[in-house]
């Protein structure tokens, strides 16, 4: 197992899929399909409430394996668009949920069920928990049907299967099926109001067909109008029906006399893809096209009313009016979702309230704020602020009134937004004084800044002053915060001062055949920690370094091919450089030679990002591997191979994630920790399919015995079903007050001690005289009026309670019966959950005291207890579980019964035994932490 893992896919917010809404009492929630997994949104505010989640049994692992239940819950708060991440775990049995085997190609939603249509399949989950699938079509289906207590389900070649979801098991079976005809491609499926045991299905060849699916029988066709028909919705009005066509044209049509009432026609070309009829009162029909503009008609004027141009940038999937409410909510394959309102004068509609992520794959990423944010910049234009924590905080930053502008250019927001970020540079040391990240368009002669304390476009443009204006194509933020430098695709380098904007001064080198820093386009700069050097990068395989105040060349040297691409860390000095012969160098900018080169990757590598401490080294490449390599060690220890290849990525300050963006599939998030058992062999690459929407949770099963594994907290369940690394221990997790006052009980106590005795209140409360129990039940004390044969029965069930060998509180119950069983896991955890003073109270209630029993010491029941605590310390150290709290819980006990081992002979033996595996554990723990200071010296005198 490698050191990343898929975690989860966050930002997603629609697909191509039509959503379902439903209503629950008084809210209404919306079902979206998000690729292989879907989610749902609340719509009073368009957050986020359930994301569904399973697991998927891996190669090899038995399909019976049982899933808690309750992970497959998420209640999603943390979601932003197009990112994954992966989370370092130990190797299960299961891969990560919630993605289906196929694309979801329909949706339908009922109470707390979702049918989810898949390939030839259909899902069926009561909440986020898989209950059952239905198998019996053998062509992909393609509609949905939400009709009473069935679902109807439509394939491509025309099979309508009726189910019934009420008792749903796996073995559930179809009560009908019904085959259309071989010419007919059905294209949608509505059911009219009040028509019983009715659909109306529509064709791709623009016939229309009535059809009653208790009797299986077609009861009319209308003539359609020669056109596909793409949507088909029921009117508040009996009888009535809108259609949409594939050519641009509305038909609202009386089905019963099979007469038109009235037709519109799109002004934009393309097909209608979305119809819904307001319920408000209003006479209003909105319709959705393929150009993402959505039209409002007028029933009664029977005219166009308005139109919202800039509603989406994709075609519109879903149009649906809320009932009773002057409210319209669209979906868009342009990731986003959008509620509108009708409350202005004019009768048209504002944007109410809407969720959008990125409607291209992003092209960069940049962690931010300390790992909690990510800035990531899109082909769709957008430059967004993603909240890692909180889904709410996620935003486009503003380009300065884009949609007033638009609207009244008349024209979409993306023509006159600024063109895609190619790179960017952000200090965070500064966002609360002046803008402080600055950004490289494509094509663009100019560089922008950013003012991220207001999610807004700064107020100054970078111009270079070169004579040849050529595009921006490298920038870099020094490390206080003050100038921005930035390359072109000319040669020129020119410093900023970001406050105010204007140019420092420019870095020529007076060798080049003309004034400027390189001959050729500058593919990177970057500053070093203390403003003494900048460091730039030619295409032609040039590496310059310079003066960052004066601005002289100070060094340079080639490295004999094109260069694509530089990545410099600040805290060591190293410059990684990529070129075309796909080997990765790694220089000291100080004594200005080579001292790392990494080959591996077989096509074009893509980006690169060193760690926070330096001491890795990622990059990814167009191969469809993910590598990291180790800096000081000089080789690669991890490659992923991922389904798609990665573009860029970025890996957060805590090195704890790291967000990728990936070919036409809008990003990534991975999360990782260096593994015991994580190093590669220069050429082993790990396969690694790309996450879904919610987070990956933990499998129970047991992985490999003969595979060693790091005991994780969460794994403390069934920790001892693994094989532990030679050396190690598996601490207890119990708060360290906890297992430490077992130590220093006495100390407690003393400190503790009431200074005076307690006095007697003057009026005592009335209560029933009980008689303390070990096991901290009420026993109540029997009454003067009781009989004396209930106080003889009462004595002899005393007496027999304290028969030798039968234990009298839980603590030794637990321990006689973990005894038998030979499992001791059940009693530790009891003990875990006692208190420091009930722990000493219980051992201190086995002590053997001489006072003048007649009975033998040999004999008292107490001393097979104490026996029975030796062997379970014995066993306990030897499995080397809750290290902390048993040797704490040692310690008490010794303190406690020392003197009763020193006696008795058939406890030294036990005590001679658990002295020397106690002996013989401590000597490898201390021999693993020489290792390991060993190791810490070794890395703190080394010069990387």
């Amino acid at each position: 197992m490698g050191i990343f893992e898929p975690f989860r896919a966050i930002g997603y917010i629609t697909s191509s899929v039509p959503i379902s809404v439903q209503r629950l009492g008084t809210e209404t929630f919306v079902t979206v399909s998000v690729g292989k997994s879907w989610q749902i949104y609340n719509c009073a505010k368009l957050n986020l409430v359930l994301v569904a989640t399973w697991l998927v049994p891996r190669d090899g692992a038995k399909a019976s394996q049982s899933v808690p239940k309750e992970w497959g819950n998420l209640r999603a708060s943390n979601i932003p668009r197009f990112i994954y991440l992966l989370l370092l775990l130990d190797m299960k049995t299961f891969d990560q949920g919630p993605q289906l085997p196929k694309k979801i190609r329909a949706l339908a939603s009922y109470r707390d069920y979702t049918f989810a249509a898949y390939g030839n399949n259909i899902g069926v989950f009561k909440r986020a928990h898989q209950v059952a699938t239905w198998s019996r079509h053998t062509a992909k289906v393609n509609l949905l049907l939400l009709f009473g207590e069935h679902i109807l389900s439509v394939d491509v070649e025309g099979n309508i299967f009726i189910w019934a979801f009420k008792g749903i098991d796996q073995s559930s079976a179809p009560v009908s099926h019904i085959l259309l005809e071989e010419k007919f491609s059905p294209s949608c499926i509505m059911h009219p109001d009040t028509y019983l045991n009715k659909v109306i299905i529509g064709s791709q060849d623009g016939s229309l067909q009535l059809w009653n699916i208790s009797t299986k029988k077609k009861l009319f066709e209308f003539k359609g109008w020669k056109s596909a028909i793409s949507c088909c919705v029921s009117s508040p009005a009996l009888d009535v029906v809108a259609v949409g066509c594939a050519n641009g044209k509305i038909h609202v049509h009386n089905i019963r006399y099979d007469e038109e009432i009235v037709n519109f026609s799109h002004s934009t070309r393309g097909a209608v893809t979305a119809l819904s009829f307001s319920t408000d009162g209003q006479p209003l029909l909105a319709s959705g096209g393929s150009s993402g503009v959505i039209s409002i008609w007028n029933l009664d004027k029977k005219r166009l009313q308005c139109v919202i141009r800039d509603a989406h940038d994709c075609s519109i999937t879903s149009l649906h009016f809320f009932a009773n409410e002057p409210v319209l909510m669209s979906a868009s394959v342009d990731n986003s979702i959008k509620m509108w309102i009708f409350d202005t004068s004019d009768g048209d509609p504002r944007l109410l309230r809407f969720r959008s992520g990125h409607s291209a794959p992003p092209l960069c990423i940049r962690f931010y704020a300390n790992g909690r944010h990510i800035l990531s910049a899109g082909q769709d234009r957008a430059f967004r602020l993603f909240s890692v924590i909180q889904d709410q905080q996620s935003r486009e930053l503003s380009q300065r009134h884009v949609s007033r502008r638009a609207k009244k250019l008349r024209v979409k927001e993306e023509e006159i937004k600024l063109k895609p970020v190619i790179a960017f540079d952000v200090a965070e040391i500064r966002e609360r004084d002046w803008c402080n990240v600055v950004t490289c368009h494509m094509d663009t002669a100019q560089a922008y800044v950013w003012r991220l304390q207001n999610f807004v476009i700064g107020e100054h443009i970078l111009t270079p002053s070169s004579e040849n204006q050529t595009a921006v194509k490298a920038c870099a933020i020094s490390a206080c915060g003050n100038f921005a430098v930035i390359g072109t695709a000319g040669g020129w380098i020119e410093r900023f001062n970001l406050q105010s904007g204007i140019s420092r001064g420019s870095y020529v080198d007076m060798s080049e055949s003309r004034s400027c820093a390189h001959d050729g386009e500058v593919v990177g700069v970057a500053c070093d920690s203390t403003n003494t050097l900048m460091i730039s990068a030619g295409y032609h395989g040039d590496i310059k370094v310079w003066d960052f105040k004066g601005r002289d060349l100070k060094s340079r040297w080639e490295i004999g091919c094109p260069v694509v691409k530089i990545v410099y860390h600040r805290s060591n000095g190293l410059l990684a450089t990529v070129a075309d012969d796909l080997i990765i160098r790694l220089f000291d900018v100080v004594a200005l030679r080579m001292v790392r080169k990494f080959e591996g990757h077989a096509d074009r590598i893509t980006d690169m990002c060193f760690s926070e401490d330096g001491k890795w080294l990622l990059s990814s490449s167009m191969d469809g591997s993910l590598r990291i390599w180790d800096v000081i060690l000089a080789r690669q220890i991890d490659a992923i191979q991922v389904d798609v290849s990665v573009t860029a990525l970025s890996l957060s300050p805590n090195m704890d994630v790291l967000a990728t963006t990936h070919v036409d599939q809008n990003g990534a998030m991975f999360s990782g920790v260096s593994g015991f058992d994580s190093y590669g062999s220069g050429k082993a690459v790990v396969s690694v399919k790309l996450p879904s929407v919610s987070s990956k949770e933990d499998s129970e099963e047991c992985r490999d015995p003969d595979k060693p594994v790091v005991n994780h907290s969460r794994f403390q369940d069934s920790s001892r079903l693994y094989r532990q690394i030679p050396d190690l221990v598996t601490l207890s997790l119990l708060p360290k007050s906890q297992w430490q006052s077992l130590i220093n009980l006495d100390i407690i106590k003393a400190r503790n001690k009431p200074i005076e005795p307690p006095k007697k209140p003057e009026k005592a409360p009335f209560f029933l005289p009980s008689i303390p129990s070990l096991s901290g039940e009420v026993l109540f004390k029997a009454g003067d009026s009781s009989n004396q044969e209930t106080g003889t029965k009462a004595d002899e069930a005393g007496k027999t309670a304290k028969r030798p060998g039968s234990p009298e509180s839980d603590f030794l119950k637990q321990l006689h019966s973990s005894a038998q069983m030979n499992d001791f896991s059940a009693f530790t955890d009891y003990a875990k959950g006692l208190s420091s003073s009930t722990l000493d109270m219980e051992l201190r209630m086995l002590q053997i005291i001489d006072d003048g029993d007649e009975q033998e010491p040999e004999a008292r029941p107490e001393l097979y207890s104490i026996e029975l605590l030796l062997e379970y310390f014995i066993h306990e150290i030897s499995c080397r579980d809750n290290f902390e709290f048993i040797q704490a819980l040692i310690s008490l006990f010794l303190k406690i019964h020392g003197e009763t081992i020193r006696r008795q002979s058939k406890l030294q033996e036990k005590a001679s035994r658990l002295l020397e595996i106690q002996s013989s554990l401590w000597q490898s723990v201390d021999k693993l932490f020489q290792s390991a200071r060993c190791m810490v010296a070794f890395l703190s005198n080394s010069q990387f």
